[in-house]
């Protein structure tokens, strides 16, 4: 048996998770001697990606939505975690090679199950490896696919991206000024201010922080918005629409902003659902597995990667080393903390 420090889920949070008494880091063991699972294959993991869905997974089983609970005392989800394979019984997972687990516990080692949904990664020229749990990874995806599949976007428009300097948020953004868009980006402080408009070229943002809404989109909207990629939901959600010009897209991302309430009583009341009607508002939630956005996978890997190697695109993370620190880091994640893809590393990749 070796160590193998895992991430785990020990309580159902009431609000935010509290460190010691909803998450803990605890040694769950690994017997490294063994044989892989029957169809399956081990792995020594390297990183695992933070996600806020992770935190619409911690609740009442009895609760449905369109992912599992977490199981308590269980390791914690992660969206994909990626890792070097150890020993394989899996015809299509060569050992040795560098797989994306998706849905998988946050943990130094893994004994991978034949059910799993799993690649094996082809390292590209040019993309560090940290991409492909990022724009080459499900974050990617759900920004290129929604993107093109709801918000339809058009050289000229305008769009508005709230959490514009988050995982989903730089990646959105960074496609529509390839295409020629009018990008104005949402953020809660300075510096993610700056880096969206000088780092990533944005063509204007605000901190809803200091500037009220109204007056934020009046002055960098001034003809209206045609698209609102909303991660956050909220008042933001409440003012944008007002500012929508007639046949605007709402691309429903995400509702960050309600994820640690209490309950649904403390939820954001939206007051200006009429203008939904009025001004002939698209308005279209999705997941990131829904076959409208997977069928943008072959054009997505292609020019991302290709966009990376040539430098004319970011893949920003935010690395939280050592998996002593991964509730620190999930944290972070969800209080808005962290610039860019949040990432926990777990062991050097080598």
């Amino acid at each position: 048996m070796v160590q193998n420090k895992a991430f785990i889920y020990k309580s159902i949070p009431v609000g935010w998770p509290v460190a010691g008494k909803d998450l803990t880091i605890e040694d769950i063991g690994f017997d490294d001697a063994a044989p892989p699972p029957k169809g399956g294959f081990t792995t020594k993991n390297f990183y695992a990606a933070f996600d806020p869905s992770q935190r619409g997974r911690m609740r009442d089983p009895s609760i449905s939505s369109y992912s599992a609970a977490m199981q308590t005392g269980k390791p914690v989800t992660s969206v994909h975690i990626l890792g070097r394979v150890l020993k394989s019984d899996r015809a299509d997972v060569k050992e040795g090679a560098l797989v994306l687990v998706w849905s998988w516990a946050t943990e130094s080692f893994s004994a991978v199950g034949p059910s799993a949904q799993v690649e094996v990664i082809e390292e590209r020229p040019g993309v560090p490896l940290t991409a492909y749990l990022g724009p080459l990874g499900m974050t990617g995806m759900t920004a290129y696919g929604s993107l093109h599949e709801i918000g339809e976007p058009k050289k000229g428009d305008t769009i508005l991206i709230s959490a514009a300097a988050g995982a989903v948020g730089q990646v959105v953004g960074q496609i529509a000024v390839r295409e020629g868009l009018h990008v104005i980006g949402s953020v809660g402080d300075d510096a993610k201010l700056d880096f969206i408009t000088k780092d990533l070229g944005f063509t204007s943002g605000f901190n809803y922080k200091k500037e009220d809404l109204n007056a934020a989109l009046t002055r960098l909207a001034p003809n209206g918005i045609d698209i609102f990629y909303d991660n956050v939901g909220g008042d933001l959600l409440d003012v944008a629409i007002t500012h929508m010009n007639t046949f605007g897209r709402i691309v429903a991302c995400g509702s960050i902003s309600t994820y640690n309430n209490k309950s649904t009583s403390d939820n954001y009341g939206i007051k200006n659902y009429g203008q939904v009607v009025r001004r002939r508002l698209k308005w279209q939630g999705f997941l990131v597995l829904d076959d409208n956005i997977t069928k943008w996978r072959k054009e997505r890997d292609e020019n991302i990667s290709k966009w990376i190697a040539d430098g004319s695109f970011k893949s920003v993370d935010h690395v939280t080393d050592g998996i002593d620190r991964a509730v620190e880091g999930f944290l972070g994640m969800l209080k808005g903390e962290n610039l860019g893809k949040s990432l926990l590393k777990i062991a050097e990749p080598e």
